[in-house]
């Protein structure tokens, strides 16, 4: 009998067994987290070709944690189940039945809110709080983020430098990526936004982070794979897939609760200092 009775705690378990998994049973992993809601609603013959598996290979995942099957196991997602469907059923329908020119932007519009609803449904709040906690105690906050999440490593820069905190982007401009990153400590924080198929720049980053007990936290669309696992904390954003092309809205969104957050902390901090200061002054 399985010990996960929510999605929570499957996930968790996922991302802790996924290392031991053979090379199919992570590819039912990966596939299985990046798409919960097909999980709960399709059949296993459609979910095992989407997932470029056999259906036996479905049984076989579910079985090796603990469910009597596939079925079993798909109740987890049913309840799950987030309530944007009826956003993800209009983006179907417009791929499948593409507007006129004038209006063939508005699938774009949909999948960022897709993006965003999901974002405000799969969010744990604890986890949220607690990476806050453990940039606002951080000297120094590295960012890292490459290629497409290079964006959002530039706006943490440039939306942290505000709010009177040491800040570094890793950057590596003129091969100098492992010079920038030697100064980081155990008292700072590396702030690493990456996505499905990380790319190198952040894995080394990472591994010498984790090994130089430096604390991590990530922003990722996948709780498993070399990111996340080495991460103290994993912040989760999906992005919806259109056309071909993934926007960053759910993540911009993300980052800017995360700086607004560190901004109430800081703020709250000032005041706390002030009132113990007002309170040492002799009468």
């Amino acid at each position: 009998m399985s010990s996960s009775t929510n999605f929570t705690s499957l996930k968790n378990t996922i991302a802790v067994q996924f290392p031991k998994l053979s090379k199919r049973l992570k590819q039912v992993a990966e596939y299985a987290l990046a798409n919960p809601n097909e999980m709960a609603l399709e059949t296993i013959a459609t979910i095992a070709k989407n997932a470029e598996v056999q259906p036996s290979t479905l049984i076989r995942f579910a079985k090796s944690f603990g469910f009597d099957g596939f079925s079993d196991m798909q109740k987890i997602f049913k309840k799950h189940l987030v309530r944007h469907n009826d956003y993800k059923d209009r983006i179907r329908a417009i791929t499948t039945n593409p507007p006129n020119n004038q209006h063939s932007h508005n699938e774009f519009f949909m999948g960022s809110i897709s993006s965003i609803e999901e974002l405000s449904q799969q969010t744990d709040s604890d986890q949220l709080k607690l990476a806050v906690q453990k940039l606002k105690k951080a000297d120094t906050i590295y960012l890292a983020g490459f290629r497409r999440a290079f964006p959002v490593a530039a706006y943490f820069q440039y939306a942290i430098s505000h709010l009177d905190k040491k800040v570094v982007l890793l950057h590596g401009l003129g091969g100098m990526l492992e010079e920038q990153a030697r100064t980081m400590n155990s008292t700072d924080v590396l702030l690493a936004t990456s996505f499905r198929e990380h790319s190198e720049e952040v894995i080394h980053l990472v591994n010498s982070a984790s090994s130089r007990n430096i604390p991590i936290v990530s922003i990722t669309d996948s709780t498993l794979g070399p990111v996340a696992s080495k991460s103290d904390i994993c912040l989760q954003v999906t992005e919806s897939k259109v056309q071909g092309f993934r926007s960053l809205s759910a993540t911009m969104c993300l980052a800017l609760i995360i700086v607004v957050g560190l901004g109430k902390e800081s703020v709250l901090e000032t005041e706390q200092i002030m009132s113990r200061e007002e309170n040492e002054i002799p009468a």
